[in-house]
């Protein structure tokens, strides 16, 4: 598929509105809106966390996540009963599962809930973990008032998993992980 875009300032947006992929206008305060919006949020994450990534394997599945995510904006944007729609199917479920199941067989076990942190790369997923979770939750909210795919919801807590499991593994498979510490002084002195 080939795009072309000409202009980017179009003034179309101007008064507050704009436009799915079917040409209906909506506030840009619509749920159908900020569904869209909160997925693109989560893509932008993806690609700091692709940033700071130095396999070139992981590059690349990463880079996958984030066309993953941008489909799913587009299914989004094209409302239920449009022609042109490229509906998602459960099929990018399963290969998701197997690949949390990979990284999670090799994860040494939890044995607390883990903070964000350790590695940069390993903070920047669960900034992605968090952003997809964003999206969810708009997607739910939009769910309950419009019809849209049901696979949405099933892949975005999916890839929030994900997300988790793929922090673990950038802390040296949970070896780095920064375990809570329930009641932990503010701002105590290190022992």
């Amino acid at each position: 598929m080939s795009v072309r875009i000409d202009r980017v300032v179009t003034r179309g947006g101007d008064k507050g509105q704009t436009s799915l992929g079917d040409g209906t206008r909506l506030s840009k305060a619509d749920l159908h809106v900020e569904a869209i919006g909160v997925l693109d949020e989560a893509n932008a994450a993806v690609g700091v966390l692709r940033s700071h990534v130095a396999d070139e394997v992981l590059s690349r599945k990463l880079m996958a996540v984030q066309n993953l995510l941008f489909d799913m904006g587009g299914d989004l944007c094209m409302p239920e009963g449009s022609k042109h729609a490229k509906r998602l199917t459960d099929s990018v479920i399963v290969p998701l599962e197997a690949e949390i199941e990979r990284m999670r067989a090799l994860q040494v076990p939890l044995t607390s809930f883990i903070l964000p942190g350790g590695s940069v790369p390993a903070a920047w997923a669960h900034v992605a973990r968090t952003a997809v979770r964003k999206a969810e939750r708009a997607v739910v909210a939009l769910s309950e008032q419009a019809t849209i795919n049901p696979v949405l919801v099933p892949l975005l807590n999916r890839l929030s998993d994900y997300f988790f499991v793929l922090g673990r593994h950038l802390n040296d498979d949970g070896r780095q992980d920064v375990l809570w510490q329930p009641g932990a002084a503010l701002f105590a002195e290190a022992p």
